[in-house]
């Protein structure tokens, strides 16, 4: 199954809730706004005492969202077997550039989004791979969709502290500043 990322025109019937969460302004800012701005010295910057990178957050978001998407497309990808993995080393680092990072990113939001427009797919039952030794989960593309949007509000509710404490927030176009 091919799927296209989604294009909102003025002709287009508007966003779901789904949708909105994913690409829009729903909950919280929208993902393209939160990596505004973004420059490549402070993608890279740790602050200290924090886990993680602004692009190491995205990388992980970029996987994951990758992951989800192989998955609703019936490709039964395999989820790793340690945390670890999901975040880059430094080889990844070197072999894609931030910004390359970041248009990865926001286009696979855009293509979940389509996805997420699309009645006829959502209630599809799709295999998601568990963890080495347990079963392989059974979801609707719905279901994926929902935990994509959640885990990259948690990611990138991330990426806005880490902006916060580099004093780069809000983005130029600006934001909420809670």
């Amino acid at each position: 199954m091919q799927i296209q990322p989604a294009r909102q025109s003025h002709s287009q019937t508007p966003m779901n809730e789904l949708q909105q969460t994913l690409i829009g302004d729903s909950a919280a800012t929208p993902a393209r706004l939160i990596l505004q701005a973004v420059a490549d010295h402070l993608a890279h910057h740790r602050v200290p005492s924090a886990p993680h990178s602004i692009y190491e957050e995205v990388w992980h978001l970029a996987y994951w969202q990758d992951m989800t998407l192989d998955w609703a497309a019936g490709r039964e990808t395999p989820v790793p077997e340690h945390a670890s993995i999901g975040f880059p080393t430094p080889d990844h680092v070197a072999q894609e550039k931030w910004d390359q990072l970041r248009e990865r990113f926001l286009i696979g939001t855009e293509t979940a989004s389509a996805l997420a427009g699309d009645e006829e797919v959502l209630p599809r039952s799709i295999r998601c791979p568990s963890l080495p030794g347990k079963p392989t989960r059974t979801m609707s593309v719905r279901e994926q969709l929902e935990s994509l949007a959640a885990h990259n509000a948690y990611h990138l509710g991330r990426v806005v502290l880490l902006r916060q404490l580099n004093g780069a927030w809000p983005p130029p176009s600006g934001s909420f500043t809670w």
